[in-house]
């Protein structure tokens, strides 16, 4: 059974860091891309950033390039979002994502989701 698990989201101030982490088990980590995706309230899930399991090329939306980076970890399992200069607008539950293909499927339909983590940036 795969299980992809958040955690690390709060509450912070606007310019404030957070690092989000996905613990994976069930599945071979190390062949899968990984992803995060957000939703903010009343809007559509969002894929902010992905890292592929080959050459690690990664991607970002527009909304988050610059200030966050997505990084794995294969010998943990892990993949992380460091979020830098947090805006109001990055306010959303986070998932954690995998997909077995590349960063063109795990965008369209993840093979996997989490259960999120809530981030919240408010003053």
């Amino acid at each position: 059974q795969v299980r992809l698990v958040e955690s690390g989201g709060g509450l912070v101030q606007p310019g404030a860091s957070l690092r989000l982490s996905c613990a994976a088990s069930g599945l071979t980590f190390s062949t899968y891309t990984m992803g995060w995706f957000r939703q903010a309230p009343g809007k559509g899930r969002e894929f902010v950033a992905g890292i592929t399991w080959t050459i690690r090329s990664t991607y970002y939306s527009d909304s988050v390039k610059g200030r966050f980076t997505v990084s794995r970890d294969d010998a943990k399992n892990m993949v992380y979002l460091q979020m830098n200069s947090l805006k109001f607008e990055d306010t959303a539950v986070y998932y954690c994502a995998a997909d077995r293909e590349g960063l063109g499927a795990i965008m369209r339909n993840p093979d996997y989701w989490g259960q999120g983590t809530q981030v919240t940036v408010s003053s």
